[in-house]
């Protein structure tokens, strides 16, 4: 008789009757904020940034040891407009990972920019410093340094890197709500931070998203692009009316933003506390590697908790008929949750569209112009991303992945 719920068994988790933990997140403090809202008849994003809006930049900033918070409409919006601040022109060369999302190497087709992949690191997937060093040319302007998953990329030394060659760096933070490097939040090392407030987000409206920095000057010019062009009062620091967008929120999502910004506190350090457990778990496990935060990580966050597969200590099977078992074991993890940018059908723009990318990319941007070995290892054999509410129950909802891994591990011999 089968034991695999795939193949017919009782799975470890019935999901129907023991529901994982339900996302997104609320109580009171979000019907309070939206209540609030509601009853004062102020909903727009306009003028900017409005009452809600602007409490909650300036708090969301301040929580990650920045000067400014400039609110958007969402995390693509928040790097192209960054790179626009920061004078980034058509042609100029952007370096980021391949292994993330389409929209950190979008941002810079949107602006006539020429977006160069780099590979990641073997032990955490984030920006690899020496592939940046390898891809920089007379043409490179900035770098996007992705803080993946549970893991924050290497600021150090890519900071060094941009102040050696006078590039500007914009951490993505898409993942990383209240992480912080040193003691000091992620999202102020660098030029530009870049949040998303989309709904898998750590904190999250549905949508929406936020700039940071402590550049007086580029924070008036991310305002401006974000509010239509419009130069307000005391917007000194630069000259003339930028071609700007209207990329704001409404105070209903501020207001939702702030609910979240007051729980953050609490559900990071109930994430980490499960992280940990979970690691120390999987440590255990054969043919599971866990991903080690760096030691410079002085408060973790995590969006997805990934770790390794080793195809060899469970008899040669594919990671991904795995996954497909311990879903069915009510589990569910992906693989291909990220794939390189290059690889993606949907990342295709057009070089008569987007003309600047014809040098680097005379026959488009492809898998055949762009090799990222340790991305495509991640994305098509290795990597394994569990869902960060997971992490949000109970020790025990931990020790149910955990099962369930090592149930079909202990019965692989079905899957062959």
């Amino acid at each position: 008789m089968a034991k695999l719920a795939i193949n017919g068994g009782t799975p470890v988790r019935n999901t129907a009757s023991n529901p994982w933990p339900a996302w997104p997140q609320y109580d009171q403090r979000e019907e309070d904020y939206l209540l609030e809202v509601l009853h004062s008849r102020n909903w727009g994003g306009y003028p900017a940034p409005n009452t809600q809006a602007k409490a909650f930049a300036n708090d969301f900033a301040a929580y990650h040891g920045a000067k400014y918070g400039i609110n958007a409409v969402n995390g693509t919006v928040t790097l192209e407009v960054a790179l626009k601040a920061a004078g980034i022109k058509a042609g100029d060369e952007v370096i980021s990972p391949s292994y993330t999302w389409l929209a950190t190497q979008g941002a810079a087709v949107y602006i006539n920019a020429v977006p160069v992949f780099a590979d990641v690191l073997e032990n955490n997937y984030c920006l690899d410093p020496d592939a940046v060093e390898a891809n920089i040319t007379d043409r490179t302007r900035a770098v996007i340094a992705v803080h993946l998953g549970s893991s924050i990329a290497d600021i150090d030394r890519l900071t060094e890197i941009c102040k050696k060659h006078n590039l500007v760096l914009i951490e993505d933070c898409a993942h990383m709500h209240g992480a912080k490097w040193r003691g000091q939040g992620v999202g102020s090392w660098g030029d530009f931070g870049s949040f998303s407030f989309q709904s898998s987000k750590l904190m999250t409206a549905g949508e929406g998203g936020l700039i940071t920095t402590s550049n007086k000057e580029y924070e008036e010019k991310c305002q401006s692009f974000i509010n239509c062009g419009r130069k307000e009062w005391g917007y000194d620091s630069f000259s003339g009316n930028p071609f700007g967008y209207n990329y704001r929120i409404t105070e209903f999502q501020a207001g939702l933003l702030r609910a979240q910004l007051d729980r953050l506190p609490e559900v990071t350090e109930l994430r980490a506390g499960n992280a940990a457990y979970l690691t120390e778990l999987l440590d255990g496990v054969e043919g599971i590697t866990t991903i080690k935060h760096d030691e410079r990580t002085t408060q973790p966050a995590h969006y997805q908790y990934i770790c390794k597969y080793n195809p060899e200590a469970f008899k040669g099977l594919h990671r991904d008929k795995f996954l497909e078992a311990l879903s069915a074991e009510g589990v569910h993890a992906d693989g291909d949750f990220y794939e390189p940018i290059q690889d993606r059908d949907i990342f295709s723009p057009d070089i008569n569209e987007f003309p600047m990318l014809k040098d680097r990319y005379p026959n488009g941007i492809t898998a055949e112009a762009v090799a990222t070995p340790v991305a495509a290892k991640a994305a098509y054999h290795e990597a394994m991303w569990f869902h960060y509410p997971y992490l949000l129950g109970t020790r025990a909802d931990v020790e149910a992945i955990v099962e369930a891994i090592k149930k079909v591990q202990a019965n692989v011999d079905e899957l062959l």
